[in-house]
Formats: structure tokens, sequence, C-alpha cells
């Protein structure tokens, strides 16, 4: 199994169990930031589901409808898993929070909630270890800041891990403190602005997993460094004179198309621009491991042409 695949289920198993606890310590004790927290769970379950489409879905061979692959799919699952989050997470949370404040529960004891957040900070934290340590094993790998690989280069599907879990933290302790506070105060409104309070960082764990892979479905370039970095290794090749342009996409996590305008040499046969066009596909292909098809415009004379 996959360590995208290992992340995964890990998560989506530690969330199956939490959000059940959940449900049963918001019935019990009233709260609401209890049952909003149990809506996140079951919402970040479902996810997990679309995030093992994504691993398996993308993972298909390319054919003659796709020819590039289905590498897309991980992006397109992705975004799915980003709408969970708002429609179920984030609008349970807020419907639960105003509803709470409007018309207040009768109140439970909240010893069981405590327990339940507590063994839920447990589980949530030992999925959020496994995505922190995979995407930094990844940045490692790939000579790169931890933050400029989750922001960037991260596999869409731990990165969406790694999110959720870091939104299932903050949730869990933004629901014991709505629970301590209306413990201490006699209140019952802090739970609810704690309701309120998670439904509003769902919205953001949402919008940004979900900017992330709307630009990644449209059709997002490569990272500027990556792309410098190979522009640099056509000008390298024998017979290129200059490169004139160059034009990535991402067609997956670790897929990347590369079109590329070159100046050769003016004085090159049609076989020696055959050879070096291939040349410098080998040589993409060895240096970068990401690069999977690479087409190459070589133009002889353009320099003249545009002086003249």
């Amino acid at each position: 199994m996959s360590s995208s695949r290992v992340t995964v289920v890990l998560a989506g198993s530690a969330n199956l169990g939490i959000a059940v606890a959940k449900l049963a310590g918001g019935l019990v004790s009233g709260s609401s930031a209890m049952l909003s927290e149990a809506a996140h769970s079951f919402a970040d379950t479902l996810n997990q589901a679309f995030l093992l489409a994504a691993l398996r879905r993308s993972a298909r061979p390319a054919d003659d409808e796709h020819p590039f692959g289905y590498g897309k799919e991980r992006y397109f699952w992705s975004l799915l898993a980003a709408v969970a989050v708002f429609v179920l997470g984030a609008g349970f949370s807020i419907y639960q929070g105003i509803a709470s404040l409007i018309h207040p529960p009768e109140a439970g004891s909240p010893t069981i909630s405590f327990v339940v957040l507590g063994l839920a900070f447990l589980l949530e934290g030992v999925s959020w270890l496994r995505a922190a340590w995979q995407l930094h094993r990844e940045a490692q790998k790939d000579d790169a800041s931890f933050l400029g690989h989750l922001l960037h280069d991260a596999e869409p599907t731990v990165r969406a891990v790694f999110f959720e879990d870091t939104a299932a933290v903050i949730g869990i302790a933004l629901a014991a403190g709505g629970l301590w506070l209306d413990e201490l105060l006699d209140s019952q409104r802090y739970d609810a602005i704690a309701s309120l309070a998670i439904g509003v960082l769902l919205i953001g764990v949402a919008y940004i997993l979900g900017a992330q892979n709307r630009t990644l479905l449209v059709g997002q370039a490569a990272d500027p460094e990556l792309v410098d970095a190979l522009r640099e290794e056509i000008r390298a090749v024998d017979g290129i004179r200059d490169v004139l342009e160059v034009m990535t996409m991402r067609l997956g996590a670790d897929s990347i198309l590369l079109a590329a305008r070159v100046d050769v040499e003016p004085d090159r046969s049609g076989d020696d621009l055959e050879q070096v066009a291939d040349e410098v596909e080998a040589r993409l292909r060895e240096t970068h491991s990401s690069v999977h098809h690479v087409f190459i415009d070589p133009t002889p004379g353009r320099r003249e042409d545009h002086e003249s």
C-alpha cells in the first residue's frame, strides 16, 4: 500500500470512530460544539472516501480517450472533499451554533464530552503527525521547505488530510474551551459560540482546499524554480542557442507536461533537429522524474529572423 493510501486510510478510520463518540457525547451533554464536531468528523470520514477514490482512479494508465493519463482525477475528488467540508461540516456547525444561541438546549453532564474530546485529540493527533511526517519526507526529497511543498507541490490527498486534521485539532480545542467556559461561568452561550467558530474554521479550510484544487484542475504550471531549472537543462543541450519559451502544466501529483520553443543553430539539418529534440527529452527525464511528457519546437535561425 502506498504512503498516501496509508495516510488516508489511517485518517478515515480515526475520523469514523471519533465521529460516533462525539455524537454520543453531544447527545448526552447537549453540547452544540460537540454535535458540530461530530458533523465535522462525519464530513472528514466522507472526505477520506473521496480521497481513496482519487488515489485509485488517478492511478489508471493512459488510454486513447485520455492520452495524458488520469492524474487530474486526484484534483477533482479532492475538490469534492473540500465541498463536503463546506456543506456538511461548516453548514451544520453554523446552523447548530445559531440554533443554540436562540434556543439553548437542556444542559447535561459535560464529563463524557471532555473524555471524548481528549480521546479524539489523541487520535486526530496521530493522524496529523502521520500526514505531517509524509509531507516533511517529501519536502526533503524535493529539497524544498515544508510550507512551500505543502502549498505548491504536495500530493493533493495528503494535503487534504493535513488541513482537515489541523482543523480537527483546532476544532477540538474550541469545543473544549466552549464547554469549559460554560461550566466555569454557568452559561450555555460559549458552547454555541464555539460551534460557530468551528463552522468559520471549516469554511476557511474548505476555501483553501477548493481554491488549490480549482487552480490545478484548470491547468497550473509547475513551480517557477522548477521551470527555471528545466530551462537551464534545455539550454545546456548541444545545438541549442537559446530557449525562447517554456510552458508547463501539472497533470498529476508527480506528472508534468512540458512544451518548449528553442532556438537551434542555423546549420542543423532535419535529422539534427530530431536528435536535439530527443536529447532534450532524454536529459529532462533523467534529471527530473516528474517530467513525463516533453514537446520541443526546434526553430533554426529564429534569432536572425527576429533581428532582420
